[in-house]
């Protein structure tokens, strides 16, 4: 995050990842190809691949969203940090942001044993909604929002996986599990009640995707609930992602993840402030 900075390539921020975890953590592998996102392209969920090597070079005003993690002792992390390049938020960018960080701080607060993941993938869609209806992207009901299925649209992926020996763990889909068929919910890649013990990726995401949005406003009973003109103003934006590791507990969860994540915490991390912040 102290490194970054506009003229750089993408790959270039992947570089001193991989060279960080293996100096500093003896991780000779990386969990998964990295996602070096800024600008538009941290819209595209899994950037960075062969076909987008991670090359394009940033821009003063870009978001970063870097999902990247590195494999110790054959077990896998998975973690995904969203900012800005220049190291501090703008009006739009602290929106958005702070939206997904509520979605991902009411999960963590929310889940424990017992509890469906889909109804925790709900709940982010829910917190999302809210925050765009603040932004004023979107107006109306955000319970009827939720019916409609209207957070498939800005967050298209599932809320998180199992993680472990494999970045997305077996175990999603038991013998004879159903996926969700709806919106958003089919991309959930489990639907189980959380047990004690299971460690699960909390990662929910607001993206401005535009054949999602030429889609929704093609819809009559989708666009009535989207301010034409602001979401216009957003194409191009990107997208943020915010993920933790997690671990159930017997009443609740364990982050094991140690990121910045509060935006004063970011932007005070950028500037130089040693973390954790003291």
């Amino acid at each position: 995050m102290r490194a970054a900075r506009p003229g750089l390539k993408e790959y270039q921020l992947e570089s001193l990842f991989l060279h960080h975890t293996q100096t500093h953590g003896g991780c000779r592998y990386a969990s998964y190809t990295c996602i070096c996102a800024t600008g538009k392209n941290s819209s595209t969920l899994h950037y960075g691949h062969a076909a987008a090597p991670n090359d394009r070079t940033v821009e003063d005003g870009d978001m970063a969203l870097l999902d990247m993690g590195a494999e110790y002792h054959f077990y896998d992390s998975d973690i995904t940090c969203s900012f800005p390049i220049n190291g501090t938020f703008s009006r739009d960018q602290r929106l958005v942001y702070q939206g997904v960080l509520d979605a991902q701080k009411a999960v963590m607060a929310a889940i424990k044993p017992g509890v469906s993941w889909i109804d925790m993938h709900k709940l982010a869609e829910s917190r999302i909604l809210h925050a765009l209806v603040k932004a004023k992207i979107l107006k109306g009901s955000i319970e009827v929002m939720l019916e409609k299925r209207l957070g498939a649209i800005f967050m298209p992926h599932g809320l998180g996986h199992f993680l472990g020996l494999d970045t997305h763990d077996p175990g999603g889909y038991l013998k004879g599990a159903q996926r969700p068929k709806e919106p958003g919910l089919n991309s959930l890649r489990t639907s189980r009640i959380l047990e004690e013990g299971m460690v699960i990726t909390v990662e929910p995401g607001c993206y401005f995707i535009d054949i999602l949005i030429d889609q929704a406003l093609k819809d009559p009973g989708i666009a009535s609930f989207i301010v034409h003109e602001e979401i216009e103003r957003f194409r191009g934006f990107g997208g943020i992602r915010l993920e933790d590791d997690v671990v159930i507990t017997a009443d609740g969860c364990e982050n094991l993840t140690k990121c910045p994540r509060e935006i004063r915490d970011v932007e005070a991390v950028m500037s130089g402030e040693p973390w954790p912040l003291v």
